[in-house]
């Protein structure tokens, strides 16, 4: 490094009474307050013209400068300089290779330079500095100035510079980003050129349909699939219309899509059959997007698929129809034994009955008919658990408090049970009200109580209980009903259970796993079929050696439960007087409207009689007075019970009704209750229980 040249300093002008440095920065301040006479500079008042006019110069420019000064290159700065320090310690004062140490391999050659004469201009310069705490790459762009003395000698140099340090990393930064994006645009362009040449292969050698076409249909372009599959050479394809190839039928499908696209959706999927050269056709499953004017699509042959499954179909339709024929021989063939063995006890002991009558044998006549009667019951039983599989039985719905039922019928369950089996009851508490008929709950709630004793042959527990249940929609799907509120009646007993296969064929009609004569395999079946027509469902849980527990769903009923109470039956042993009273009676079979006269005149009744609904309805019609009509539903001539009754209520306002019916037609009580005043009775009947019906309508009852 060239040092200054050494000489006397020269004295400050005499009078100088202006303070120096002249500005008033920060460090101004501090240049005037330092011991400059601890450094080679010396007391600040000896300072030589030149280097002051150099300081002042440099403390008023905005520009970050630095002076060098003296052999050491004594450092002078102003404020714009600070934050090229950093937090480096005090630099003030101190040569310019001890501020710079870490770096004075790159500029002390360049500071020789200025020390001999020669400026120094460098952009963007970079230095590795130390002025955090830590090594840093920083960036500046600076020139490096001699200054000379009075006589002409170089006696320090000047700083000015910019840090560049954002500028350089920003074009960096750029440059880089720049470089990214030109390896992204050059690998995109690879990628749309492999896709490109992709497509032109896919295009040759794939075995589906592609189309290109405008929106009137009018085909484009087409590949080489098309002569494989359809028979179809693309120069006999270009310009044609396409909807000439698709069937007659298929072509709203076609028009539907291209008319979807064409106001904007971004995608169609569609099938049509489309015409082969040779005459036939193909089922083709197409996908199109629409694009610039035009619609590309591409198409795959399902015919063999559509053959399979339509095939498939066809043989599923032929197992599901074997499979019905063999349900209604197994039911016939279940039907035709047991009420040919109920027929065999109804026609021996009327047999036997005339016998006896016609020797004068009366003394044992009780016996032949109570055979007679069991043997009615168990047909009439039998029947109604047909009905009820079915879903077609008669039902005659209340609101009930399941509960009280329940309660109602606990001594019959126990003595049912026997002492060897352990009853309990829990009942919930504000158990909901449902619709349904409560002597056909009662038939299943007794039903699956014995089917649970049949199941705990060594004993054990039966446990009924009730609960109040909502089914959110995965549980109502899972049982086939809507989601809401239902109330839950469960039978559970801790029996030998069923194994899977067995669980599963329950409710199949005759389906029984006990022996031969012991049950007709209708329990379940019927209770079943009650749960269904009731709105509900029925559930097993079972497992096997783990028990069975088996619930009913029935839905809420938004009401108060009806007083619990039946109508008792007639004694019609006993001769009653005569009444005023006119019932009349409608049904197209002989006998039954003679055995219901035969009753209606004992109870002392008058009784009117008519076979179907026209001369039901002259009656109604006519002056006479009817107190009650009794009238089957299901007639001929083209009026039915219902409406019938209906017609003559509107003639006689409030006139009592009792439907006898043995089927579930709709038209009796529709999707509700029936009407006040109506009423219904299940076929077959006792006659007693039809007299007290009648009583009881007419206000004759006790």
């Amino acid at each position: 490094m060239t040092s200054p040249a050494a000489g006397p300093v020269p004295s400050p002008p005499a009078g100088m009474a202006a303070p120096f440095p002249a500005s008033g920065g920060a460090v101004a301040a501090r240049i005037r307050d330092f011991p400059w006479d601890s450094t080679p500079l010396g007391p600040i008042t000896g300072w030589p013209v030149a280097l002051r006019l150099a300081v002042d110069t440099a403390m008023a420019s905005h520009f970050p400068k630095c002076l060098f000064w003296g052999p050491a290159l004594i450092s002078i700065y102003n404020d714009a300089y600070l934050p090229m320090l950093g937090e480096k310690p005090e630099a003030l004062g101190k040569p310019m290779r001890e501020v710079w140490p870490e770096v004075w391999h790159q500029i002390g050659p360049i500071a020789d330079r200025a020390l001999a004469g020669a400026s120094t201009f460098i952009e963007d310069f970079a230095l590795q500095i130390e002025r955090h705490g830590y090594l840093e790459e920083a960036f500046f762009t600076f020139c490096y100035s001699p200054i000379r003395d009075e006589a002409g000698r170089v006696a320090g140099m000047i700083d000015t510079v910019i840090e560049s340090t954002g500028k350089v990393l920003a074009e960096r930064a750029l440059r880089q980003e720049r470089a990214r994006l030109a390896e992204m645009n050059a690998a995109l362009e690879l990628r749309v050129a492999e896709r490109t040449a992709d497509r032109n292969r896919l295009w040759q050698l794939t075995t589906d349909l592609m189309l290109v076409a405008r929106f009137d249909r009018r085909i484009a372009a087409a590949n080489p699939a098309w002569t494989a599959v359809l028979g179809w050479r693309e120069a006999e394809l270009i310009g044609r219309d396409l909807s000439s190839l698709v069937l007659a039928d298929d072509r709203a499908a076609l028009d539907e899509a291209m008319r979807r696209m064409a106001e904007g959706q971004a995608s169609c999927r569609f099938d049509t059959r489309l015409q082969h050269r040779d005459g036939g056709h193909r089922w083709i499953a197409w996908n199109a997007v629409p694009g610039e004017g035009l619609v590309n699509a591409g198409g795959r042959d399902f015919t063999a698929e559509r053959e399979q499954a339509e095939a498939l179909q066809l043989a599923e339709e032929q197992l599901r129809q074997s499979q019905k024929m063999e349900a209604v021989g197994q039911l016939t063939g279940g039907l035709a034994h047991d009420f040919n063995n109920m027929l065999t006890g109804i026609t021996g002991s009327l047999e036997l009955l005339q016998f006896r009558v016609a020797r004068g044998q009366t003394d044992d006549l009780g016996r032949f008919i109570g055979a007679a009667q069991d043997a009615a019951r168990r047909a009439a039983a039998l029947t109604h658990r047909l009905l009820a599989f079915s879903r077609r039985q008669t039902l005659d719905p209340k609101p009930i408090d399941v509960n009280r039922l329940i309660a109602g019928m606990a001594e019959l369950v126990e003595r049912t049970m026997g002492p060897a089996i352990r009853t309990e009851v829990v009942a919930a508490d504000d158990l909901w009200t449902v619709l349904v008929d409560p002597n056909q709950l009662e038939n299943a709630l007794l039903n699956l109580c014995i089917n649970a004793r049949d199941a705990m042959p060594d004993g054990g527990r039966l446990r009924i209980e009730t609960a109040n249940r909502r089914l959110d929609a995965a549980a109502a799907r899972r049982l086939e009903l809507p989601p809401g509120p239902y109330l839950a009646l469960s039978v559970s007993d801790s029996g030998t259970g069923m194994d899977p296969e067995v669980a599963r064929r329950a409710f199949d009609p005759f389906f029984t796993t006990k022996p031969l004569g012991l049950g007709t395999g209708l329990g379940l079946s019927m209770i079943y079929g009650f749960a269904r027509q009731s709105g509900g469902q029925a559930e097993i849980r079972t497992a096997p050696g783990e028990g069975t527990t088996l619930m009913l769903y029935l839905p809420r009923h938004q009401g108060a439960a009806e007083p619990a109470g039946a109508e008792p039956p007639a004694d019609l042993a006993t001769p009653l007087p005569s009444r005023a009273g006119t019932v009349l009676v409608v049904d197209d079979e002989p006998t039954l409207r003679m055995l219901m006269r035969t009753v209606l005149e004992d109870l002392g009744y008058t009784a009117l009689e008519a076979a179907d609904g026209a001369g039901g309805l002259a009656h109604l019609r006519s002056e006479q007075r009817i107190d009650l009509l009794v009238t089957d539903v299901g007639l001929p001539g083209g009026m039915n019970g219902r409406q019938m009754a209906d017609a003559g209520r509107a003639l006689r306002p409030g006139l009592p009704v009792l439907f006898i019916t043995g089927y579930a037609e709709s038209a009796v009580i529709g999707e509700g209750q029936l009407e006040p005043g109506m009423h219904l009775l299940t076929k077959p009947f006792a006659m007693e229980l039809l007299a007290g019906r009648i009583q009881a309508l007419l206000g004759d009852g006790g």
